[in-house]
């Protein structure tokens, strides 16, 4: 036994020399209870990548989707898993083959499934993954751009291509997606009718928003007509009550369910499912039109780091205004 005692006491030196971080990490699949705050290795960052240190992280409904472990029905993902696709920080360190940025940047980033999540005190992301954080946001609001913003583009602007003139019906205005579709939208020169709550009818005029519908008095289909297109947030009898308010030729874009061929092909019109996918240039481009006072980015609420769990179920209960943001260090000076 005496023999082996130098051996431990190397192997327990050479782990606490290891740095460790705070995140919020799950071990198992499951409700919010499974999410747990504690130390565990910081990540080294590859070649190809880059170290953030996280300043905020935003929340999204795909985190949910996640912990629950809808997208691993294989079964093939190792635990822990850190979750959060959102960041904004400062680059602490870079891979030999990063070119566009260095340590002390500011950015913001979308972060990829692949890589560790962003409810932690650092992250790391590929190029392609970050853009430099837009001047005139807080680290706050910049983390709640990444994953709504480009949602809300990759679904107006390269899917449906809308263009000025045409018409939107952007159902669940007020939520994270919604609120940057209707701003987006706006920019590009269309019309906006947008659906919320009662509470929040004159948040989406403020947004920009034409014509607002409060979905708890008044049925959308009875307003919108002959729409060019449809952005569908809430999947279910809202998707099916859509396909008959989209004029021919027209579109519908969901985020959440595969529009029903049969009924695209009856009334003569197109539909798809969209999938988000990281990219530095439209991050950048999302950035520009925020920083020209086109897009106003809302953060309703923040929590800390620690407490993931409650900002998680605030946002499942889909009343959240714009986003929810963790705060995970004070902004970088």
């Amino acid at each position: 036994m005496l023999a082996a005692a130098p051996v431990l006491s190397d192997f327990s030196s050479a782990e606490s020399a290891t740095p460790t971080m705070k995140a919020v990490v799950i071990h198992e699949y499951g409700d919010p209870e499974v999410l747990k705050y504690e130390d565990v290795p910081r990540p080294e960052p590859k070649d190809d990548q880059l170290l953030i240190r996280v300043i905020a992280a935003g929340v999204n409904p795909v985190d949910a989707m996640i912990r629950s472990g809808m997208f691993d029905r294989e079964g093939t993902r190792a635990f822990p898993i850190i979750l959060g696709g959102d960041v904004a920080g400062v680059v602490e360190k870079v891979g030999s083959k990063i070119t566009k940025f260095k340590a002390g940047d500011p950015v913001f980033a979308y972060v990829s499934l692949d890589n560790s999540g962003g409810y932690a005190q650092y992250a790391l992301v590929t190029e392609r993954e970050a853009a430099p954080k837009p001047k005139s946001l807080t680290y706050v609001e910049a983390a709640a751009v990444p994953i709504a913003g480009m949602t809300a583009w990759q679904a107006l602007v390269d899917t449906a291509k809308l263009s000025a003139g045409q018409t939107v019906l952007i159902h669940g205005g007020s939520g994270g997606v919604g609120s940057f579709a209707i701003q987006i939208a706006k920019a590009r020169g269309a019309k906006v009718i947008a659906t919320a709550s009662t509470a929040n009818q004159e948040f989406l005029k403020q947004l920009g928003a034409d014509v607002a519908i409060d979905y708890t008095k008044q049925k959308f289909e009875d307003v919108a007509k002959d729409v060019d297109v449809v952005l569908d947030s809430i999947g279910r009898d809202t998707l099916a009550r859509s396909y008959g308010v989209v004029k021919k030729g027209g579109i519908i874009v969901s985020l959440v369910a595969r529009p029903k061929q049969d009924e695209l092909q009856k009334h003569g019109i197109r539909g798809t499912a969209l999938n988000v996918e990281s990219t530095s240039e439209q991050l950048a481009e999302i950035g520009k039109l925020i920083d020209a006072r086109k897009i106003k980015v809302i953060v309703s609420q923040t929590f800390p780091l620690s407490e993931a769990m409650k900002a998680q179920e605030q946002v499942a209960t889909g009343h959240t205004r714009g986003k929810i943001v963790l705060k995970v260090a004070d902004d970088a000076k």
